[in-house]
C-alpha cells in the first residue's frame, strides 16, 4: 500500500510557476544505433527560454574574473537582478546571441577565476554540448529535507545552468566536467534544488546528482557512471542509491557520508551502506507516480522483454534501475518518440483523463498536481545532442515549444540563423516560434484533427534531417554546419506551409464535427 505523499507549500513552489520540470535521457555509445553517445534533456517550464544560443570560444587577461550569473529558471524570477524567464540571460559580454537592446543586463551573483581560454558551447536555460562533444541534459528533483534554498548575499552561489556552462567552458570529458562541477560545489556552494545533470562524451556517460547543504557552505554531490550499452532515465527523483566508497564507477567528495551523517540524514540500505535517495528523502512531486511512471513508461518502451511493473510499492522503490539495456538499438528519433509519449495505448492514457483537454488532448494546462507524462504542454524547447567520431561536429537536435508539435532540427556548434531567435512579448513573422505557436493553437485546440497531419509533416522533416546529417558525414566542420543551417531554414519554410494547411483544414469549422445538441421546443428569449 501506497505511504502517505509528502505535501506542503514548500514542494509546490519548486516547480515554479506553471512549470512542471524536466525528463532527462542518455543512450550510451554502444546502445545507439549509429555509435554516437546520445543525450537529451525537455526543459519543462512553460514562458522560459526557448532560444539555442551559441557562446563562441574566447581567450580571456590572466587574472580575470568570470561572472556567475543569476537565473529565473532555478526556483522564479530575481528582479534585483535583473533574471527573467526570457530572455533567461541578458549578458552581451559573453554571446551576441545574449544581446538584446534595450533590456536590462542580467547581475552576477559573484565571481570566481577566469581561465585563459574557454571553448565554443551551445547553450540555452541550462548548458548543452560544446564544440568537443561534452554533453549535459538537466532535471530538478526532491529532497523533502530542504526542497529549496533561494539565493542570499554569503549563501551558496552556483545553481545546474552555471555549473554546467562552466564545465563546458573549460572541460572535454565528462570526468573532467565532474570533477570540476564538484570542487566548484565544494569551495563555492548550491543554490536552488536539487538537480541531476547527465554528464556525457562521446565515450563515457555520467549521471550526476547535487543537493544544497542546511548548513548554507558548500554542498552534497555524488555521480555514477552509466554502463556503456545502457538507456538511462529521470524524471525529478534522484536515481543513484549506494554510496560506494572505492568504486572506480562513482566519484563524490570523499567526505559525503559522513556530511549526510553530520546533518542528521544519512540512511542505509540492507548492506550498511549510505543510500544516496533515501538519505535525501527524494520523494515524488505532488503525486506517488509523477517520476516513476515516467520512467518505468520510457525503460518498458526499450525494454519491453524486463517487463517491469508498472506499478511499484513506494517512492523508494528499487523496482527500476539506474540504467537498462534496451532490446534494439536506439536513434534520435526512438529519443524524439519517447519525448511525445503520453502513454498512448495504455491505461493510464492523458488524453482519456479527466483532466484532458477537449478532441483528446493529452495535455493538462494547469499546474500539474497529479501524475504526469513524458509529453508536457510546459515544456519550453526539447534537445537532443550527439557526439561520435564519425561526425564532423558534435549536434544538436532543438524542438522549439512542445515536441509534439515542433519537429527537432539539428544543428552543428556554432551560429543558429536568426530566424530561429524570438522574444516571447514581440510578436514576429519572421521567426520560428511564432509560426511553431501558430501551428501548436491550431492543433492543441483540435487535437484529433490535426495531430495526423502534424505527426507526418514531423516525422518527413526529421527523416529529411538525418538524410541530410548522413549525406554530409564526410564535410569539414563549417560545410557541415552550412548545411544544417540551410536544412533548418528549409524547415522553417515547411512549417509555414504547414500552419496554412492546418487553417485550410479548418476552414471555419467546416469538418470539425461538434458533439450533436438537441434543439429546444422553443427558442430561447434574449
Amino acid at each position: 500500500m501506497l505511504k502517505k505523499l509528502v505535501a506542503g507549500a514548500a514542494m509546490v513552489s519548486l516547480l515554479g510557476a506553471g512549470a512542471e520540470a524536466c525528463t532527462v535521457m542518455v543512450v550510451t555509445k554502444g546502445a545507439s544505433a549509429d555509435g554516437n553517445m546520445i543525450v537529451s534533456h525537455s526543459n519543462d517550464g512553460r514562458g522560459a527560454e526557448m532560444n539555442l544560443a551559441f557562446v563562441p570560444a574566447k581567450d580571456h587577461p590572466k587574472g580575470s574574473k568570470r561572472p556567475v550569473y543569476a537565473t529565473a529558471v532555478a526556483l522564479d524570477e530575481m528582479p534585483d537582478y535583473n533574471a527573467f524567464m526570457q530572455p533567461n540571460l541578458v549578458a552581451p559580454e559573453r554571446s551576441p546571441d545574449y544581446d538584446y537592446p534595450g533590456r536590462p543586463h542580467t547581475k552576477p551573483l559573484g565571481y570566481i577565476p577566469e581561465v585563459e581560454h574557454t571553448y565554443a558551447y551551445m547553450d540555452a536555460n541550462y548548458g548543452i554540448i560544446n564544440e568537443h562533444g561534452l554533453m549535459f541534459g538537466e532535471c530538478t528533483d526532491m529532497s523533502a529535507h530542504l526542497p529549496e534554498v533561494p539565493f542570499k548575499e554569503g549563501g551558496g552561489m552556483f545553481y545546474a545552468t552555471e555549473l554546467s556552462r562552466v564545465a563546458l567552458e573549460r572541460c572535454k570529458t565528462a570526468r573532467e566536467a565532474i570533477v570540476l562541477m564538484g570542487s566548484l560545489i565544494d569551495e563555492y556552494g548550491l543554490w536552488g534544488t536539487a538537480e541531476t545533470l547527465a554528464v556525457a562524451d562521446k565515450d563515457e556517460a555520467w549521471v550526476f546528482e547535487m543537493q544544497m547543504s542546511p548548513t548554507g557552505k558548500g554542498g552534497f554531490w555524488i555521480a555514477e557512471k552509466i554502463p556503456d550499452g545502457d538507456f538511462f532515465i529521470e524524471a525529478n527523483q534522484l536515481r543513484i542509491r549506494a554510496i560506494r566508497e572505492g568504486d572506480p564507477n562513482q566519484i563524490f567528495n570523499p567526505r559525503l557520508p559522513q556530511m549526510l551523517e553530520e546533518v542528521g540524514w544519512a540512511a542505509y540500505d540492507e548492506e550498511g551502506r549510505v543510500d544516496w535517495v533515501e538519505s535525501l528523502q527524494s520523494k515524488e512531486f505532488h503525486h506517488p507516480y509523477y517520476s516513476k511512471r515516467r520512467v518505468w513508461r520510457a525503460m518498458s518502451t526499450v525494454a519491453p522483454s524486463k517487463n517491469l511493473p508498472s506499478r511499484v510499492e513506494d517512492w523508494d522503490s528499487k523496482a527500476y534501475p539506474l540504467s537498462i539495456t534496451p532490446d534494439k538499438k536506439l536513434g534520435v528519433e526512438d529519443i524524439a518518440r519517447l519525448f511525445r509519449d503520453y502513454y498512448q495505448g495504455t491505461e493510464f492514457d492523458k488524453s482519456k483523463s479527466p483532466l484532458a483537454g477537449m478532441y483528446g488532448v493529452p495535455y493538462h494546462y494547469e499546474q500539474e498536481m497529479g501524475e504526469r507524462s513524458i509529453l508536457s504542454s510546459k515544456t519550453s524547447y526539447t534537445h537532443i545532442t550527439q557526439a561520435g567520431d564519425a561526425l564532423p561536429s558534435p549536434v544538436v537536435w532543438m524542438s522549439m515549444d512542445t515536441a509534439f508539435e515542433n519537429p527537432f532540427v539539428p544543428f552543428a556548434v556554432g551560429k543558429v540563423p536568426e530566424a530561429y531567435h524570438a522574444l516571447r512579448d514581440t510578436y514576429d513573422p519572421t521567426k520560428m516560434y511564432w509560426t511553431s505557436n501558430e501551428v501548436m493553437a491550431l492543433t492543441q485546440g483540435y487535437f484529433d484533427v490535426m495531430a495526423p497531419t502534424v505527426r507526418e509533416a514531423v516525422e518527413q522533416s526529421e527523416a529529411n534531417s538525418r538524410r541530410v546529417i548522413q549525406s554530409s558525414l564526410g564535410l569539414s566542420k563549417e560545410q557541415f554546419a552550412g548545411k544544417l543551417r540551410e536544412n533548418a531554414m528549409n524547415i522553417f519554410d515547411d512549417w509555414k506551409q504547414l500552419s496554412k494547411r492546418l487553417l485550410m483544414k479548418f476552414k471555419a469549422d467546416v469538418g470539425i464535427k461538434y458533439e450533436h445538441q438537441p434543439t429546444p421546443d422553443t427558442p430561447t428569449e434574449y
